[in-house]
């Protein structure tokens, strides 16, 4: 690679999660820069920039397909409402472009198994930041040391509250829902912890009666050999998050799990259960560390040719496939098979 080679980014439409979290990530990345913005409409694009200070380094389109065209576009960031997750990534990569895109995926896993026909030489990366947060490794790494026994359970909450009708959130028919926006956190989390997949869920699950989103669902995963994962998801309760390891011998708690801010420290827990107060714990803090500007580093440095990402499409399918099996499940109100 040659010294201060960088990945340029176009980044579709001025969703606030791109602009608030995600660009700001890659802008903190070595190995990236940002060179073009597109929305449907252009003044918005235009706006995008100058909120982030781009307006002198990154051109602004009134049209995805504008940026798609682009020769100096490498790499495509894809933050578009769920339904429009495999249509504009397959669309970004054949025009040539590595595309990191938004969880989830796909509306499905048999959508999501359509972006199978891309080129193999073009990266795509559904994008759970946490997987790249060193708090995430350290307790991965706690687990494998043997110092919790054997892990048995992982256990998350996950909740916000929006009644906004006009949310893409709380829009069924477009992938709303708070399985799909949040529950999938725990679950890649538990893969992630675990490191195997789960074989088959149970899902409560309750629909907002106007919205027809799921609000409220507790699902049970069973990964085989004993070992379990069980969650709540939200999107009408008291934000809060949480998850914890539950081994035979040990705790572990990841205090803030899935937002964790970007300029501060993070910490873990790691109990042994002498006391239940956790008087006794030990802390362990993790540096300041933006999990956006982590994974769009190490997506910068695949495209280079680098480094190898550790997940890929067929990641990205399986985490559909478990997704669909909750909601089979809620359909079928008992146990469904991933």
């Amino acid at each position: 690679m040659a010294k201060g080679k960088k990945v340029r980014w176009g980044i579709l439409s001025t969703a606030n999660i791109g602009l608030e979290k995600v660009v700001p990530g890659i802008l903190k990345s070595p190995h990236s820069e940002v060179v073009a913005f597109a929305s449907r409409d252009l003044a918005r694009a235009h706006t995008a920039l100058a909120h982030l200070g781009l307006r002198s380094h990154a051109r602004a389109y009134g049209s995805y397909e504008e940026l798609f065209a682009d020769p100096n576009v490498d790499a495509v960031y894809n933050p578009l409402p769920n339904h429009l997750h495999v249509p504009m990534t397959l669309a970004a990569a054949r025009a040539g472009k590595h595309v990191l895109c938004e969880k989830p995926i796909a509306m499905n896993a048999a959508e999501a198994e359509q972006l199978r026909q891309l080129p193999r030489d073009r990266i795509v990366l559904e994008a759970f930041m946490v997987r790249f947060h060193p708090q995430w490794h350290r307790a991965r790494e706690i687990a494998r040391s043997g110092e919790l026994g054997e892990l048995r359970a992982v256990r998350a909450v996950f909740s916000y509250h929006n009644v906004d009708p006009q949310n893409v959130r709380n829009m069924a028919d477009i992938g709303g829902g708070g399985i799909m926006d949040i529950g999938c956190y725990p679950v890649v989390g538990a893969r992630f912890l675990f490191e195997a997949e789960p074989v088959r869920v149970v899902a409560l699950v309750d629909r907002d009666p106007n919205f027809k989103t799921d609000r409220l669902a507790s699902v049970i995963a069973d990964f085989g050999y004993g070992r379990q994962l069980s969650f709540v998801c939200s999107t009408q309760a008291v934000p809060h998050q949480s998850i914890e390891l539950l081994g035979t011998k040990g705790r572990v708690e990841i205090v803030i799990p899935f937002n964790a801010p970007a300029d501060a420290p993070t910490a873990i827990l790691i109990d042994n259960g002498i006391t239940f107060d956790t008087s006794l714990s030990r802390r362990e803090i993790i540096r300041p560390v933006d999990q956006y500007a982590e994974e769009a580093e190490a997506f910068a440095l695949a495209v280079l040719g680098e480094k190898p990402l550790p997940y890929g499409i067929e990641d990205a399918i399986q985490q559909m496939r478990i997704l669909d099996a909750i909601f089979e499940s809620e359909r079928t109100e008992g146990w469904a098979k991933v």
